[in-house]
C-alpha cells in the first residue's frame, strides 16, 4: 500500500512545471517548493510535468535539477523522478558496475515480480545497450551471482495459492541444508528462494517457524553477510517503495523495533532531504 499522499485535485502539469520554474528562478533554489510539489505527485504526473517543462522551457527537468539541487536531496528527487521500471535499471546499472555495492541490486533482483524482472530486463537492455544477465555473470561471483541469476532468469508464479505439502517439504530441505549441516548447502537455498512463488515462501517460513521454533531468517543470515544501513540504503527504499508497500513496511518497521519509521527517519536526516524523505513517508503512525 502506497503512503504517497496526493492533492484532492491535481494541478496541471502545466500549472506544477510553471512552479518549478518560479522556485529555480532568483538567487538559490526554493527547495521547499519543489518538495511540495513533487513529493506530492505519482509516478504518471511526474512524466507529465517532465513533458510540459521540456515544452515549455525547451530543457530537460532533470538537468535542471541536477543544477539546482544538492547533496542527499538531489540524489532523492532525481531518483523519485524516474519510473520504477527506469529507476529500478538505473539502480542495477550503479550497483553491479559503478558502486560494486552489491546490496542494491540484490534487494531490487530479489523485491520484485516475475513480471516485474520481465520489463525490468527489457528496460535495462534498451537503456545501457547490455542484457542485465550478462552484466550480473560479470560483476558478481559465487553463490550470490547463482541467486541473482537464478532470480532474473527462472519463471515463478505469482498468484497467492500455496500448495501447504509442498510448503513443508520445501520447510524441511531447507533445514537439512542450513542449520542441520556445517556450513550451507547454497544450492537448495537457491532452488527453493528463486522458484518459488512469494506466498508460497511465506507459507514456507510459517511451517518452518511452526516446526522448528524460530524463523528462517535465521539460517538466511548464516548464508548472506550482514548488511549495514546508510543513506543511499534509506533513499533507495523509501523512493522505489513510496507507491507500492511503504505502509507496510512501515507497520513492521513498528513492530521490529518499537519506534516508528518517521520517527527513525526524522532522528537520522536534517534540512530539506528530511523535509522530502518525511513527504513520501507520509504521516507517523
Amino acid at each position: 500500500m502506497s503512503t504517497l499522499t496526493l492533492p484532492p485535485v491535481p494541478p496541471h502539469p502545466k500549472d506544477d512545471a510553471i512552479q518549478l520554474y518560479k522556485a529555480f528562478k532568483g538567487f538559490g533554489c526554493d527547495d521547499s517548493a519543489v518538495i511540495n510539489v513533487l513529493a506530492h505527485r505519482d509516478a504518471t504526473q511526474r512524466a507529465y510535468i517532465q513533458q510540459e517543462f521540456r515544452t515549455m522551457y525547451s530543457e530537460d527537468l532533470l538537468k535542471r535539477l541536477t543544477k539546482e539541487l544538492s547533496g542527499k536531496l538531489e540524489t532523492a528527487v532525481l531518483l523519485w523522478m524516474h519510473d520504477p521500471a527506469g529507476r529500478d535499471a538505473i539502480i542495477l546499472k550503479q550497483s553491479l558496475t559503478v558502486t560494486k555495492i552489491l546490496e542494491a541490486a540484490t534487494e531490487v533482483i530479489c523485491s520484485r515480480t516475475p513480471s516485474q524482472l520481465q520489463h525490468l530486463r527489457q528496460i535495462y537492455h534498451s537503456r545501457f545497450g547490455v542484457f542485465l544477465e550478462h552484466d550480473i555473470e560479470r560483476h558478481t561471483s559465487g553463490d550470490h551471482k547463482k541467486i541473482l541469476l537464478a532470480y532474473v532468469t527462472t519463471p515463478r508464479h505469482e498468484g497467492p495459492e500455496v500448495n501447504r505439502e509442498i510448503a513443508e517439504n520445501d520447510a524441511k530441505a531447507l533445514y537439512k541444508a542450513g542449520e542441520k549441516k556445517l556450513g550451507t548447502d547454497e544450492k537448495t537455498f537457491v532452488q527453493i528462494l528463486s522458484e518459488r512463488s512469494a506466498a508460497h515462501l511465506a507459507a514456507v517460513s510459517f511451517a518452518y517457524q511452526h516446526k522448528h521454533g524460530h524463523s528462517l531468517e535465521k539460517v538466511l543470515r548464516k548464508a548472506m553477510k550482514g548488511l549495514g544501513t546508510n543513506d543511499e540504503t534509506l533513499i533507495r527504499v523509501i523512493v522505489t517503495r513510496t507507491e507500492i508497500d511503504l505502509q507496510y513496511i512501515k507497520a513492521e518497521y513498528l513492530k521490529k523495533y518499537k519506534k516508528t519509521l518517521h520517527d527513525a527517519v526524522h532522528s537520522e536526516t536534517s534540512g530539506h532531504y528530511r523535509a522530502f524523505l518525511l513527504s513520501l513517508i507520509g504521516p507517523n503512525h
